[in-house]
């Protein structure tokens, strides 16, 4: 099992588990969109052709997200801003799902393409499970909205922040 430290390096985020299986996800939405984008469908509606790259644009751009959300994610200590990255990565794998099955119901023939990224989203998916677990709950902000707190944090609580005594003589910009 990976360890925190895998997790939670900023700096090599590009060697993580986690974003090279993201980078493997898009190197095969890719190839996925390529060759549906190239598809002829024997159908006299030209609709179903339409949907058919659609779908596969939609699966190139729901791969290409995760990636970059990971990264931003490593750039990030914040609890809340980390849970919304991850949120978000979740989603894109989850519609990578949905487009797949739209993909086959417009005419896609080349099935074993889509079983190869099923497979690659599944392997993604406990990485992420592991990767969401090291997040610490206790470096947040309060969320405003109410999504992301840690458990007992309500989004009208009082900033504990604000309690901090500030005095802007006490800061001596002269050394």
């Amino acid at each position: 099992m990976p360890s925190e430290d895998d997790f939670n390096s900023q700096n090599d985020y590009q060697d993580s588990e986690l974003f090279k299986k993201a980078t493997e996800i898009l190197k095969l939405a890719n190839r996925i969109a390529e060759i549906a984008a190239s598809y002829e469908i024997d159908s006299k509606d030209k609709n179903e052709q339409e949907i058919l790259r659609s779908q596969a644009l939609f699966i190139r751009e729901d791969a290409s997200i995760i990636p970059s959300k990971i990264a931003g994610a490593y750039h990030c200590d914040l609890y809340d801003i980390k849970m919304e990255k991850a949120t978000i990565i979740r989603k894109c794998a989850r519609d990578l799902a949905t487009h797949m099955t739209g993909l086959e119901m417009f005419g896609f023939k080349e099935t074993e393409y889509l079983n190869l990224l099923r497979n690659e989203i599944e392997d993604f998916r406990i990485l992420f499970a592991e990767w969401v677990k090291t997040f610490d709950p206790w470096n947040y902000m309060i969320d405003r909205w109410g999504l992301f707190n840690p458990p007992g944090i309500n989004y009208n609580d009082p900033d504990p922040d604000d309690d901090l005594p500030f005095d802007p003589d006490d800061l001596d910009f002269e050394d």
